[in-house]
């Protein structure tokens, strides 16, 4: 009866392979339920590792000047690149341990801005030590973590959330400090800050709502990316891949010099890759009253991060950075995006109502988003997201301590700088 059940659906091919995948079982229903047992034993080892391990949150107070460039921030990002605690076998598939990741996080509560680093207990040392080292003036203090208030009620609030990822492949770097001409110290009415603009709109919002931006980094090294049966790859081969690529673009077309553009592109891979790599998961979300909800805001938040991309040419968007080598017709002026870019991904929101009736599955996501949160989680499942590969220079151009030209009313500072004792005090 199943036989004539199946043949008259699918036909005697189907049913055949069928009986013959069926003889097979001994071979791979053991590979199967090995595989859903790894997966599981890796979820459960690991699960149990984070919820054991002690976490805390230190905000960071800033006083009223800081003489100090976002080098001095890219400095102590690098004491951020620790690729220990997953060294063997043991501890990797039998306690479950894994590299300390980190948040950065801006974020604003009714308009209150402050500066944030969520990180392992055991390693709070390392990072004050490598903030207070490059801003001796700044204020380091353990407080609650405020993501534990946040909750998403339907009918009481709203929520909105996005993660914001690269335009084009990793190796190619946003618009970093450098290119503003931040490496060095200016006048304060010539300085040009793209972080200033988004402290500005984290500031102005309204007391009934809150933005919170969440940048999670942890070191990057060799490994498989791209899914279990992939090679493992090294950020900095992607790198020189693309180099050579502009490099040969320029051979192939019997040129003894770089145009702008691809000489811009050469010198920032150039430099970055001399600098430490961090696997970068961002994020962002907003939460208000039903009734001081604005969809406005979300407009804004769209965009957040527009300041740190830049392009030349009419027609970048159209072109793949996979084939540079291919020449142009004759007559024709060649277009490249000098920087990367971000764009807003994964936002809880649909274009149309009718993809999701009564709101179930925007809800559901809102609330997986927020819980991702909460966790800081980005590189494992069950919250495991698209990340991209980003260095410290472009870490300290989106996350910096600005100087006294960012007059955020509500970026509050501390009136006195943090002095060491006298070494002649009596014992």
């Amino acid at each position: 009866m199943i036989r004539d059940f199946i043949v008259s659906l699918y036909g005697e091919t189907i049913y055949s392979i069928l009986v013959f995948l069926l003889y097979l079982y001994p071979i791979w229903l053991p590979l199967l339920l090995g595989y859903m047992f790894w997966i599981c034993w890796m979820r459960y080892i690991r699960y149990m590792f984070f919820v054991t391990t002690k976490v805390v949150l230190l905000e960071v107070r800033l006083p009223r000047e800081i003489m100090k460039t976002p080098l001095a921030m890219e400095l102590a990002i690098n004491g951020m690149h620790i690729l220990g605690g997953e060294g063997t076998f043991i501890a990797r598939y039998w306690e479950g341990k894994t590299r300390p990741w980190f948040s950065l996080e801006l974020v604003s509560i009714g308009g209150n801005v402050r500066f944030l680093v969520w990180t392992r207990e055991n390693v709070r040392n390392i990072v004050e030590a490598h903030f207070y080292s490059q801003f001796p003036g700044i204020e380091i203090r353990q407080v609650e973590d405020y993501a534990r208030n946040l909750v998403f009620q339907p009918g009481v609030n709203d929520m909105w959330g996005c993660d914001y990822v690269l335009t084009k492949p990793d190796p190619l770097p946003i618009k970093t400090y450098s290119e503003y001409g931040l490496d060095k110290p200016q006048e304060e009415e010539e300085e040009a800050n793209p972080l200033s603009t988004v402290l500005e709109y984290l500031g102005s919002i309204k007391p009934t709502e809150t933005i919170c931006l969440q940048i999670v980094i942890r070191g990057h090294k060799k490994e498989k990316r791209y899914g279990f049966f992939s090679k493992p790859t090294d950020w900095s081969e992607e790198v020189n891949q693309l180099r050579a690529k502009f490099i040969e673009s320029a051979r192939l077309e019997r040129r003894l010099v770089f145009t702008e553009e691809e000489a811009k592109i050469i010198n920032a891979l150039s430099r970055s890759i001399q600098k430490y790599a961090f696997d970068t998961g961002i994020r962002c979300i907003y939460i208000a009253d039903k009734a001081t909800y604005n969809n406005t805001t979300i407009v804004g938040l769209r965009g957040l991060m527009r300041g740190f991309s830049s392009a030349l040419g009419e027609d970048i968007s159209k072109i793949d950075l996979t084939d540079l080598t291919k020449l142009e017709k004759p007559g024709t002026r060649k277009y490249y995006a000098a920087y990367n870019g971000f764009r807003f991904d994964r936002a809880t929101d649909f274009d149309y109502p009718w993809q999701d009736f009564m709101a179930v599955r925007m809800n559901y996501i809102k609330r997986k988003k927020l819980d991702a949160f909460k966790r800081r989680m980005f590189f494992y499942p069950p919250y495991k997201k698209q990340t991209n590969v980003m260095t410290t220079e472009a870490l300290a151009t989106l996350y910096h301590f600005p100087g006294a030209t960012a007059a955020v009313p509500g970026l509050q500072r501390i009136e006195s700088k943090r002095g060491q004792a006298p070494t002649n005090l009596p014992t």
